[in-house]
């Protein structure tokens, strides 16, 4: 039985993620911080589902905390890691952008550094669409060249990749770094946007639009994200030279190092995606219609199809299908 230890365990992503390793046959490890960044009851219901399945352990710390982190590392003798927790929110890294360095920075670092010790297998480590910046021709590929970022969070993500990149060249650690794009779903973050939209139109309050509507994401569904995740764990990075590379890969000449981009291949209007929240609530939403706002891009488009050559799988969640799931999982956890 594999031991994954996995950060972000009472997150959105890291939760759905340590289900589907159990479920796998996998013992996990979570490590989180639990902060309160937003309510931290979620994350502690999150918690409760995995602490009570037999292959599930925790640690309560932050990634900051080097000495509480090895000391995890160390009693788990992890095979590998996969890295997902760390300051999330792109506004907010316009306030406080200390809070993005301390933790996407340092305490990345300190993964790294106990993935170097322990020679894991893979070391995982979750990036975002959001390096790619003021990019503007889509649909955005991994060979892109990201030098762009546009905010202090995906600058931090930018940063994660170069280390990534620099620990799998100096001590040959497998590494991929996966590039997560809009993801929603159900148990997910209060702070997002479909959250905040389902809240205001159910308590009849209108919803902020920015740029007048006039953007587009590539929305994930969560339960996709974490399957392309549990299949990229099987493919590993090889040795510069090892072996033949797929078509269109993003392996380093320099070390066993990838990046995989994990999205739904489209791209689907800002309104659009308002109207399948509408639909799945059967309510018309107030709409208060706003200029662009700092740091935000106009349009995300993943190309994935690394993820496909690598896995054969493609993430494929309808829309509407994927809204409709979480909102059953929000009026039922709310109570609305």
């Amino acid at each position: 039985m594999k031991r994954i230890f996995v950060t972000g365990t009472a997150g959105f992503i890291g939760f759905h993620l340590a289900q589907l390793l159990l479920e796998d046959g996998f013992r996990v490890h979570g490590f989180d911080g639990l902060t309160d960044y937003y309510d931290v009851k979620l994350k502690l219901d999150r918690q409760k589902q995995l602490v009570s399945h037999e292959n599930f352990s925790f640690t309560n710390a932050m990634l900051e905390d080097d000495s509480q982190l090895q000391d995890a590392i160390d009693a788990f003798e992890p095979h590998m890691i996969v890295h997902l927790a760390g300051q999330a929110g792109v506004r907010h890294s316009l306030e406080q952008p200390r809070q993005y360095i301390a933790s996407n920075v340092m305490g990345t670092m300190n993964i790294m550094e106990g993935a170097r010790r322990h020679k894991v297998e893979h070391l995982l480590m979750a990036s975002s669409s959001s390096v790619y910046g003021a990019n503007t021709h889509m649909p955005f590929r991994e060979t892109d060249q990201v030098d762009t970022q546009l905010t202090i969070y995906a600058a931090s993500k930018k940063a994660n990749e170069s280390m990534g990149h620099a620990y799998a060249h100096l001590w040959n650690i497998p590494t991929t770094m996966f590039r997560f794009f809009t993801v929603y779903g159900a148990w997910g973050r209060p702070d997002l946007a479909y959250f905040k939209f389902t809240d205001a139109i159910l308590k009849g309050e209108p919803i902020n639009i920015h740029n007048h509507g006039q953007m587009a994401r590539d929305f994930t569904y969560v339960t996709d994200l974490v399957r392309g995740i549990r299949l990229i764990m099987d493919a590993v990075p090889p040795l510069p030279g090892a072996q033949p590379a797929v078509e269109g890969d993003s392996l380093s000449p320099a070390g066993p190092y990838r990046v995989v981009n994990i999205g739904n291949s489209d791209k689907v209007s800002l309104l659009d995606f308002i109207e399948a929240i509408e639909d799945g609530l059967g309510i018309t939403a107030k709409r208060n219609l706003l200029p662009m706002q700092p740091g935000e891009v106009v349009e995300t488009w993943a190309d994935c199809s690394l993820l496909q050559r690598l896995t054969g799988y493609k993430p494929q969640t309808d829309l509407k299908d994927g809204m409709k799931t979480f909102i059953r999982w929000y009026r039922d956890y709310y109570g609305k």
